[in-house]
């Protein structure tokens, strides 16, 4: 897709993708979900560091924030995770975020309810720079719904869903697989859930033993508000690792009229 210049806030051109990047498009924004499983086998399973097919709830609970290592502790301050961030919608499907502070192995609340997480990170970090632990987010079924790997210092799952008032707009996605099998490879599935519908297959894309994919959609694929987005891997044969990425532009439904 070719790059498209507009006028800046200042007077220069720019790409516009930098200008949605830079927050200069009113009602414009970019989100960009990433993940990884080490190990998928025949079955399909979400591409996140959890494992397995991600389960998104049906209300909407405070959820508890714990860590794998004593180390991440806010108070008093320890080496690791000491803050973290959750961004994610409420049982209206409405914008919600929450910085908790972290206790270690001790879980703790956030006083905000989520429906859906879209992002969590590591806000701030004591002398190791990021989390020591792996820090699990978990609503009160207990399910899962984001998982920080050690190190990582951000949630790797390639989920989303959008935001009501809103429409995401697909405009590129990349794939890559290891096949440890000889002759075998891996397929990679975006499923769209729309809002009181089910599931569809938005599209598929194999690679054969090992490999990467990347395409950029001539025309964004629009996803509507309170739709659930769910990038998908299955092996052909043993098992792969896989790691996916969504580029998406999110853009409020006043700006379309």
């Amino acid at each position: 897709m070719a790059i498209v210049s507009s006028i800046s806030r200042v007077g220069t051109y720019e790409p516009f993708e930098l200008q949605v990047s830079r927050g200069q498009i009113a009602m414009h924004e970019r989100f960009c979900p990433f993940g990884f499983n080490d190990t998928i086998g025949s079955s399909a399973e979400t591409i996140w560091s959890v494992g397995g097919t991600y389960t998104f709830p049906s209300t909407a609970t405070a959820v508890t924030v714990v860590s794998a290592s004593a180390n991440d502790d806010g108070s008093p301050a320890g080496t690791g995770a000491q803050t973290v961030t959750i961004e994610g919608l409420d049982s209206s499907y409405a914008e919600v975020s929450e910085t908790v502070t972290m206790n270690g192995t001790s879980a703790v609340t956030t006083t905000q309810t989520f429906l859906r997480i879209n992002r969590a990170y590591v806000a701030t970090a004591g002398s190791t720079g990021s989390n020591v632990g792996a820090i699990t987010i978990a609503n009160t079924t207990p399910t899962t719904l984001a998982s920080i790997a050690a190190t990582a210092g951000i949630a790797e799952q390639c989920v989303y869903t959008v935001p009501a008032g809103y429409t995401a707009y697909i405009t590129r996605y990349m794939l890559s697989s290891y096949n440890s099998t000889s002759g075998a490879g891996s397929t990679g599935q975006i499923w769209v859930k729309p809002y009181g519908g089910a599931n569809q297959l938005a599209t598929t894309v194999r690679i054969p033993g090992t490999g990467a994919f990347s395409c950029e959609a001539d025309y964004p694929f629009p996803v509507t508000e309170k739709s659930d987005v769910d990038f998908r891997g299955v092996a052909l044969a043993g098992s792969s690792n896989m790691s996916a990425q969504l580029q998406m532009v999110i853009i409020k439904n006043d700006s379309q009229t």
